[in-house]
């Protein structure tokens, strides 16, 4: 674990040999529990605040997607995600991907309304690819039941592996992958996955349900984070937040 993070108050906690083993071989892993029952409220709350807050304008600074209610920038829109981004076993997990300091690179909400939501399948990381060598790590914070019909996201188990791009291994990314699995669980859990992972969401197929997500993603420290928190931080959430939340920041 980087040092300045435990320096800064972080208790870290161990992951299972489970969780380790699945980030490894699967590039991936699911953390069940994880939001308690208050929290999640308040996250979904605060979701559905900032959303009708916004309208037309919500997830404008990084990406407005059709048909998919989007949110930017949440280390600034309040109280309740301060805690998402300095979570001990997330932290612990990307530490074990990464090897090597880390940083934010956003805090960002995804939901694919019914009839909407399918993605090509593709990496975060757009970069050279070689095995073991890894720079961004992913997470996803279910706030509703993640289910095959409702969006959930696809995933190329092994995919984190391969030195080939998704343009170079397959002609139509949109298409089912023979080998991809959904990453479903139940509300409060929390996905994480290696950013080298072919992945992508699906389309919404129900007539009315909600899947809202959060992804908490982190890039190695010597690259550009997606949300520059040196340009966006507020003076109002630097004045709250713990000096162990700004290393993670870089600020």
């Amino acid at each position: 674990m980087d040092p300045r993070l435990i320096e800064l108050g972080l208790d870290v906690a161990a992951l299972d040999a489970k969780n380790v083993r699945q980030l490894d071989e699967q590039g991936f892993t699911i953390l069940e529990g994880v939001i308690d029952p208050i929290w999640l409220d308040g996250l979904r709350d605060a979701f559905e605040q900032v959303y009708q807050a916004e309208g037309a304008e919500a997830g404008k600074e990084v990406a407005q997607v059709e048909g998919v209610r989007r949110l930017a920038d949440l280390v600034n829109k309040g109280v309740v995600f301060d805690n998402l981004y300095i979570q001990s076993q997330l932290l612990s997990a990307v530490w074990h991907v990464l090897q090597r300091p880390f940083k934010l690179h956003s805090v960002n909400g995804h939901d694919p309304l019914p009839g909407y939501g399918q993605q090509g399948l593709h990496a975060d990381w757009g970069g050279e690819r070689s095995t073991g060598r890894y720079h961004v790590v992913n997470s996803m914070w279910m706030l509703d039941d993640m289910a095959p019909d409702n969006g959930a996201t696809r995933l190329v188990p092994g995919s984190h592996l391969l030195t080939e791009t998704v343009p170079e291994a397959t002609d139509d990314p949109l298409a089912p992958h023979p080998d991809e699995v959904y990453l479903c669980a139940s509300a409060g859990s929390v996905g994480i996955f290696n950013g080298n992972a072919w992945h992508g969401c699906t389309h919404n197929r129900t007539t009315s349900a909600s899947r809202r997500l959060l992804h908490c993603a982190f890039i190695a420290r010597e690259h550009a984070q997606q949300t520059n928190q040196k340009e966006h931080l507020r003076a109002e959430t630097t004045a709250r937040i713990s000096p162990l939340a700004k290393y993670v920041l870089d600020v």
